[in-house]
């Protein structure tokens, strides 16, 4: 399946409900800023903005739950996410999902998994796979690829329907870990999740490492969904992100990390997420995450 053609649609999702820190309800705003667009239609990419999905801001929610802040929030914001996705899906186009932080995968990558048989790759200093028996914070935005995998609350787990796990842990792979909680590294290894932390990439470089991704969330599948959150790009060169961990993706790994992804041939859709202007320098973030979204998207320097 090549889908180097297919119509973006780009969805904004504004929250912060999963996070501790505010700002990353302006990413999607600060994406587009830095000329998100332009960028497309330099590449040739034909794209239809669809404008924002309704999120409630924190004021209007209460926290319930403290090992699941917002989760009575978050839920409904996840299916209307979802919906958007399987739309765009089904229309044989490419949804771009900009966050926001990375609670709204549950709703994007369910979406994206409804009518297709989907492997993963998710781009991150965190795995994001914590329960709200192992969250040593209680915020939601470190629990959804965990839930996606069928572990957790099932209100996370499941939405609003049957379908769990959303995607086989065993076609996932992590990329740029090096911020993980105990126990999510119990349940890393017992739900069958790869992982290529910042030591694996260091050893066997990023080439070596992104291919062995590729070919994990590639087996027997769709399609392959990117999950791409800006925290796992080196402080450096991305000031402005949720949870900032030093050591990270240097700038070429990460465009590198992204054309492999566009040369695979085989993305169904994409996050990009975690852009916190509040935290930026002159929307460094936002103007990277739009130079990756378009080397995902097919751009290159010099061809062969």
């Amino acid at each position: 399946m090549n889908l180097s053609k297919s119509l973006v649609d780009i969805i904004g999702v504004p929250l912060d409900l999963g996070a501790d820190r505010r700002g990353v309800d302006m990413g999607p705003s600060a994406i587009r800023y830095a000329h998100l667009h332009g960028e497309l239609t330099k590449i040739g990419r034909k794209f239809h903005d669809t404008g924002n999905i309704e999120v409630p801001i924190s004021e209007m929610c209460q926290i319930s739950e403290p090992n699941l802040k917002y989760i009575d929030c978050i839920v409904p914001m996840a299916r209307r996410v979802s919906g958007a996705v399987a739309t765009s899906i089904q229309q044989g186009h490419i949804p771009l999902v900009l966050g926001g932080d990375h609670s709204i995968a549950l709703g994007s990558i369910r979406g994206a998994a409804k009518h297709k048989n989907i492997g993963v790759i998710w781009v991150d200093a965190h795995a994001d796979f914590n329960t709200g028996e192992t969250t040593p914070s209680g915020n939601i935005h470190g629990m959804p690829l965990a839930a996606l995998c069928g572990m957790g609350d099932q209100r996370l787990v499941r939405l609003w329907d049957e379908k769990t796990p959303v995607i086989d842990p065993r076609k996932v792979v992590v990329v740029g870990a090096r911020d993980l909680d105990e126990g999510e590294k119990s349940n890393l290894r017992s739900a069958g999740v790869s992982v290529y932390g910042m030591e694996q990439i260091d050893r066997l470089g990023m080439v070596a490492a992104m291919e062995a991704a590729i070919a994990i969330a590639s087996k027997d599948v769709d399609g392959v969904y990117l999950s791409f959150d800006a925290d796992s790009l080196d402080p450096r060169h991305a000031p402005g992100v949720g949870t900032a961990v030093p050591g990270g993706l240097t700038y070429r790994e990460a465009h590198l990390a992204c054309e492999m992804v566009a040369t695979a041939g085989n993305l169904i859709g994409m996050d990009f997420v975690e852009v916190n202007p509040i935290l930026d320098v002159q929307n460094q973030t936002g103007t990277l995450v739009v130079e990756l979204i378009v080397s995902a998207l097919g751009k290159r320097i010099w061809e062969d």
